[in-house]
């Protein structure tokens, strides 16, 4: 007889290999590098807001969300519309790390007043002034070092001071230092947006101009006129604030300032991609009515930088989603259905009556009264022009 086959030995467990260390490290970087962005973003937009309530500086915040209206346009992804993230990081991670490493010298400081207030001209006094003027030398240091490194919140955070020391024993250690900087505030392309605001500012306030002081004259006569003269400029502004966000789109894709008057090309345009227009003319409309409630109440200049935010955060994605359906309609040669164009169509003149309804009684909720008329945050600079 055969001698029976004995049951299979359990296998063992197999164990999980291990991640090697490099993919550990790539995965650290990615999420490295996607935080960077996060917080770049988030610095943009406080830049944005900022230049925007600095007369002059805002046409560079105005010449900004232009350009990315256009690079949208030209060519047609969502994420060409972010433009600057890197760079604005570097600025924020200088700003952030700054506020950081100031802390020490200001405790110091607070420490001498002190001693100054209970015993002026006293030891104790002068030894905390004393190291006052040391913790300041040092934080200039450690401010400069870590501009020189790279600017980024670790460089601040860990100063590395033996690394330090042996830069300073380097030749010529100052001049890769002042061909970075160079290089990075020439990559900022400041001119450009200053030019292209200022144009665009031009070309939109040349649109505005009419329907607008209709609407501003209006509120100086009697009800009887002011009724027919406001049906006139609330007519205009609507046919303006249809074509508008898409004029100043084309004109910033191409760069010619003749584009912003070339409404019969955009009315080409959007036979081709009516549902796209609509969309992006619903988010720039509607997106634009809350920043005239921020403006029942004045605010103070110290804080205006807070509301322009707010407008920056809601007009971005306005001008990014312009871009979009000009790049939609750019890359098609036949228009759409009729059902689509006429849906289009009449899907438009609602928004946009509400649109004008708004402007219309902007002048009696806005604590700049009429002037109120000239803010056209959907069009114009992003922030209150009464308060600068």
């Amino acid at each position: 007889m055969t001698e029976p086959t004995p049951p299979p030995l359990p296998s063992a467990p197999v164990e999980a290999e291990p991640v090697p260390m490099q993919e550990k490290r790539g995965l650290l970087q990615k999420m490295g590098s996607a935080l960077e962005w996060v917080f770049g973003f988030v610095a943009l937009l406080v830049l944005v807001a900022a230049c925007s309530v600095v007369p002059v500086l805002n046409f560079l915040s105005l010449g900004y969300l232009l350009h990315v209206s256009g690079t949208v346009a030209r060519k047609g992804r969502f994420r060409d519309g972010f433009i600057g993230v890197r760079k604005a990081a570097v600025l924020g991670s200088i700003a952030a790390g700054t506020w950081i490493v100031v802390w020490p010298a200001r405790l110091v400081s607070k420490m001498w007043k002190d001693a100054e207030l209970i015993a002026p001209g006293s030891g104790m006094a002068r030894a905390w002034h004393a190291g006052l003027v040391v913790v300041i030398a040092i934080t200039l240091v450690h401010l400069f070092w870590s501009c020189v490194r790279g600017g980024k919140l670790r460089h601040f955070l860990w100063p590395q001071p033996l690394r330090f020391m042996r830069w300073l024993r380097t030749g010529q250690k100052f001049e890769g230092v002042q061909s970075r900087i160079t290089d990075y505030v020439v990559g900022l392309h400041l001119p450009t947006y200053f030019w292209l605001g200022l144009r665009g500012f031009v070309g939109a306030l040349a649109w505005l101009i009419v329907p607008v002081g209709i609407l501003l004259a209006a509120t100086r006569l009697p009800v009887g006129g002011s009724v027919l003269l406001s049906l006139l400029g609330g007519g205009l502004l609507l046919a303006v604030a249809i074509h508008l966000p898409f004029l100043q789109a084309q004109f910033a894709e191409s760069g010619r300032f003749g584009a912003m008057f070339e409404l019969r090309e955009v009315r080409r345009l959007f036979l081709r991609a009516p549902l796209a227009f609509w969309f992006a003319l619903i988010i720039t409309l509607l997106f634009a009515v809350p920043l005239y409630l921020l403006k029942i109440e004045l605010t103070p200049k110290e804080l205006a930088w807070l509301p322009s935010l707010l407008f920056v955060i809601f007009i971005f994605p306005a001008r990014v989603l312009t871009g979009w359906a000009m790049s939609r309609a750019t890359r098609r040669e036949e228009p759409r259905h009729w059902f689509a164009r006429w849906t289009a169509r009449l899907g438009m003149v609602p928004v946009a009556v509400f649109y004008t309804l708004v402007v219309y009684f902007t002048p009696y909720l806005s604590w700049n009264g009429a002037w109120s008329l000239l803010e056209q945050h959907a069009f114009l600079v992003p922030a209150p022009l009464m308060a600068l």
